[in-house]
């Protein structure tokens, strides 16, 4: 193992067996594309050899930080030494940088493939900070190798190489989900996009009740969107699109997310502005929760629910049947609100702008839509919100909160 710093070099040396080695050392200029040239040897003579694990391959040769890290624009690392120790199967590795930097991360080890790799790392690019969130499913030596490169493009480049021991492995139910990006969590690419104040800067949100709600501060023409998903889905009734709602206000926007069952999710957030049609992908988050939760979907939305549209009551998108439900929302713009249950049901709008008014459901296996007209010329309406009409009691239907 050699760690090289900006003026000195430290070798380890672990022989497979008892015996006499030879250790060449060579060396050239840091900028130099000459060989490397012999400057030393030592003679190692192992009595008795380390019986453990072999360390992983590493072919970049150098374990830390790279010796010329700082001109790589990063200053220094939270895990100082040749060795970092995951005693529960989890760390957190944090480089402080001296300017905005992208990174990708490289996880090894010998039980683990590539795509098991992936779902090991959850990294964050913020202003000052990159940081990578690394699981380990088994127990030994692993390798973390750090790559990075500046906002304005270039070659990603390593700048660094730890050595990880896992003592007690994470369960692998617990792993992080697939594919998600060099964006997690709030930082370069959330700010970039106009969105500023996040109620979860960290990118991993762990909750108990199955439930929550990220907020940011958005310019008014910058519109979001989200997606939930999930590796595996056991049991969910419904598509994990309708487990998330967005909720843009003036200058704010709320993803609001509840778990169907338990596991670990993906939220992605997307977004656009006034100039491009098409939404970009800005961050994602994880929300991780075994606590066994089951909670009812939001209503399925329709594309004119835009911004200034909230729905107030009722926050769930399955009603029981043959009951009376209050509804309360806020459409802007329309000129009237009604619901298409069993009924037709004329919403009244109050002072405040809130269209309001008592339902009935019907029966069960049917449909309560929310539509609205526009304009007092416009004959038709336009369904902004569907809500499942289902059998049971009040129950067990949940609440969405």
């Amino acid at each position: 193992m050699m760690v090289v710093s900006e003026n000195n070099m430290t070798i380890k040396v672990i022989p497979p067996t008892e015996g006499l080695f030879d250790l060449m050392i060579f060396a050239r200029c840091v900028d130099s594309q000459e060989p490397y040239n012999w400057v030393c040897s030592y003679q190692i003579q192992c009595l008795e050899p380390r019986n453990g694990e072999k360390l992983p391959e590493n072919p970049f040769h150098f374990w830390g930080l790279h010796q010329k890290a700082k001109d790589f624009g990063i200053k220094e690392s939270n895990h100082k030494g040749d060795l970092v120790v995951a005693p529960q199967g989890a760390l957190l590795l944090t480089l402080q940088t001296s300017r905005p930097l992208l990174a990708f991360y490289e996880l090894v080890n010998k039980d683990l493939d590539a795509a098991l790799s992936k779902k090991c790392l959850a990294a964050q690019a913020e202003e000052e900070i990159l940081s990578c969130h690394v699981l380990c499913p088994f127990q030994g030596y692993y390798r973390l190798s750090v790559f990075v490169k500046g906002l304005g493009g270039g070659t990603f480049r390593n700048v660094a190489n730890f050595l990880i021991r896992c003592l007690r492995p994470i369960n692998q139910n617990e792993l992080f989900p697939s594919e998600l990006s060099m964006h997690c969590g709030s930082g370069i690419s959330s700010s970039a996009h106009g969105l500023s104040n996040p109620s979860h800067s960290a990118p991993i949100i762990t909750t108990k009740l199955g439930k929550c709600n990220i907020t940011f501060h958005t310019p008014t023409d910058v519109e979001v969107t989200a997606s939930l998903s999930k590796d595996k889905v056991i049991s969910a009734k419904y598509p994990l699109e309708r487990y998330v709602l967005v909720t843009h206000l003036r200058a704010k926007v709320s993803v609001c997310v509840v778990l169907p069952e338990s596991g670990v999710y993906k939220v992605g957030l997307f977004g656009r502005n006034k100039d491009n049609q098409d939404f970009v992908h800005i961050c994602d988050y994880v929300i991780r929760c075994f606590s066994d939760p089951s909670w009812p979907p939001f209503p399925r939305v329709y594309s004119l629910w835009r911004r200034g549209c909230v729905l107030l009551e009722p926050r769930t998108g399955v009603l029981q049947e043959e009951s009376w439900v209050w509804f309360r929302v806020k459409v802007p713009k329309a000129y009237q609100a009604v619901v298409l249950g069993q009924e037709k049901t004329l919403l009244q709008q109050t002072p405040n702008a809130i269209w309001e008014g008592e339902v009935f459901t019907g029966v069960a296996g049917t449909q309560v839509k929310l539509a609205a007209k526009f304009s007092q010329d416009c004959s038709s309406l336009e369904v902004l919100l569907a809500f499942e009409v289902e059998g049971g009691s009040p129950a067990s239907l949940g609440c969405s909160g």
